[in-house]
């Protein structure tokens, strides 16, 4: 190294001039410190003074861009703003159903699936929409054939949250899982599939939240409040669903600044 660089550089480990063996061989281990100082100091020097890290492009993920938002909710639609009332009701009744869910997690995680419940591995973001939502969903096909309605195929329709499936998903999976619905969501309409397996996912949710968690369920409650603005049926049943999710994210999971105030 030149003597502009290490001044502005100065060795950690100075060393200074020291009695070393004639046959000192730095490619073998050292034997005193002045030989372990010395092999550093030559190891230093064939570094590099820049290295360029090789990156294998395919591997990296088709979406790296974060949308980050500070902003709170929009309020709800003139006439659809859930009292205060209301909200504590659904936040008791959300408490009582977590409860429950770890009361009874165990039994539920040992009850057998049925042998056409296939859950997908944690990282398969499209096998988890189709599970979830169903293939009519997924597709965005609107009506099921008459052979379909004999009976129920939830390959098409998508598999309810059941305890004894929600029951086996880790919170890795599950928070996953949330992020494959709320991305989903984020593009297309809101439909009752969706709604059953968010209520699921948060009633899934471990205290205190994941920063990605934390995260994830502010999104999902800003775009509840984009959608049932945005809702010109003006469909009560759908509008109190999104009431719904929002007032668990803000009332229950603590982020009061999205909280509908009521009017």
């Amino acid at each position: 190294m030149d003597s502009g660089v290490e001044e502005l550089m100065p060795r950690l480990l100075p060393v200074g001039d020291c009695d070393l063996a004639e046959d000192f061989d730095p490619t073998v281990p050292p034997r005193t410190p002045q030989e372990y100082l010395k092999r550093v100091q030559i190891e230093a020097a064939r570094c590099p003074d820049v290295v360029v890290a090789q990156i294998d492009p395919r591997k990296l993920k088709k979406k790296q861009t974060v949308n980050i938002s500070i902003s709170g909710c929009q309020p709800a639609p003139e006439g659809y703003s859930p009292t205060l009332k209301w909200q504590q009701q659904q936040v008791a009744n959300f408490s009582a159903v977590r409860q429950s869910l770890n009361k009874h997690r165990n039994h539920w995680r040992s009850q057998h699936l049925d042998s056409n419940v296939a859950m997908p591995k944690s990282e398969d973001e499209e096998g988890w929409k189709k599970f979830c939502l169903g293939e009519r969903v997924y597709s965005e096909t609107d009506a099921l054939s008459d052979n379909e309605n004999l009976g129920i195929d939830y390959m098409k329709v998508g598999f309810p949250p059941l305890l004894s499936i929600v029951s086996r998903m880790n919170q890795a999976t599950v928070t996953s899982v949330l992020e494959y619905l709320i991305s989903w969501f984020g593009e297309k309409k809101f439909t009752p599939e969706l709604g059953r397996w968010l209520y699921a996912l948060l009633a899934c949710l471990e205290k205190p939240l994941l920063p990605e968690a934390h995260s994830l369920i502010r999104q999902l409650a800003r775009r509840c409040s984009e959608v049932r603005v945005l809702e010109e049926s003006k469909n009560e049943e759908q509008i109190s669903a999104l009431n719904l999710i929002i007032c668990l994210v803000s009332r229950y999971f603590d982020q009061r600044d999205l909280a509908d105030e009521p009017s």
